[in-house]
């Protein structure tokens, strides 16, 4: 890391121009603001002011501000960032993380890292615990908190390397699998399905059972966004909601048809969603 350089006149921020040592001024106390948001867990708000207090930090290049002082700030900053990717009860990654992580994937997928990534694309899963406000209702909030944390243990331990798993949103998790064909990601998501039905959730009270329906869905090489990548993962889980829960479901890529994984295939109807992706 290198040395802090010190400027000797004023110092332009934004629109306006302070001098050092105001700057400096203005950095600790967004510093002090961003430790008061972080002990409430307020992650983002917190990587917002550590943001700020390190620009201001460099762009005044305090005499009074050593390396150490510096060294300490941003790894303060770092720490907050990665929390502010991070949902708050699960520890699972949050939304804007899918977003941003999903985003640059979709946008070079030749950049995955991964020789065969370019040919085999990108696979992304919604999947949603069945009857949650049941669960809720019937054993409490608190109870399902802990179903919560444990689908996210769960889930992660059934994806394969480089996968990552997101809470999209209440009880609804989306599974991010780089390089991975369709058929992988749909055998990794049956798995993780099984694990979950399997799962001894008698430990949290004798008579809770817990099951998933997940909707899968795959781009190529071709281009896509995120907003259409996720609409057809959802739609192909709103199938899985209607033939039955407990299920995988995804559009066959030879047939052109949405079909349930392992023993829900041999359920009688499979509703056809209007397909939403190329």
């Amino acid at each position: 890391m290198g040395d802090v350089t010190v400027t000797a006149g004023p110092v332009p921020i934004g629109d306006v121009e302070q001098t050092p040592a105001a700057a400096a001024a203005r950095a600790a106390m967004h510093t002090a603001e961003a430790e008061k948001l972080a002990a409430q867990g307020l992650w983002e708000q917190a990587y917002t002011h550590l943001r700020a207090a390190v620009r201001l930090h460099h762009l005044a290049g305090s005499a009074t501000t050593g390396p150490d002082e510096l060294d300490r700030l941003r790894r303060e900053h770092a720490e907050a960032r990665e929390q502010s990717l991070r949902d708050s009860l699960t520890a699972s990654y949050n939304r804007r993380y899918l977003d941003e992580r999903l985003g640059a994937l979709l946008t070079d997928l030749a950049g995955l890292g991964d020789d065969t990534a370019g040919a085999t694309g990108i696979c992304v899963a919604l999947a949603d615990i069945d009857h949650f406000k049941l669960v809720n209702d019937t054993y409490g909030h608190l109870l399902g908190d802990r179903v919560l944390q444990r689908m996210v243990s769960e889930l992660d331990a059934a994806l394969p390397d480089g996968a990552f798993c997101a809470r999209y949103g209440g009880e609804e998790f989306a599974l991010v699998m780089p390089g991975r064909d369709l058929g992988d990601a749909v055998r990794w998501c049956e798995a993780a399905r099984e694990r979950i039905a399997q799962h001894p959730w008698h430990e949290l009270h004798q008579d809770l059972r817990v099951t998933v329906s997940i909707g899968v869905a795959h781009s190529d090489s071709r281009p896509t966004d995120v907003e259409r990548l996720i609409g057809a993962a959802d739609a192909h889980l709103y199938t899985a909601k209607q033939a039955g829960r407990n299920a995988v479901a995804y559009r066959a890529a030879r047939t052109g048809l949405v079909r349930l994984a392992g023993p829900a295939s041999r359920r009688r109807s499979i509703p056809q969603p209007v397909r939403t992706t190329g």
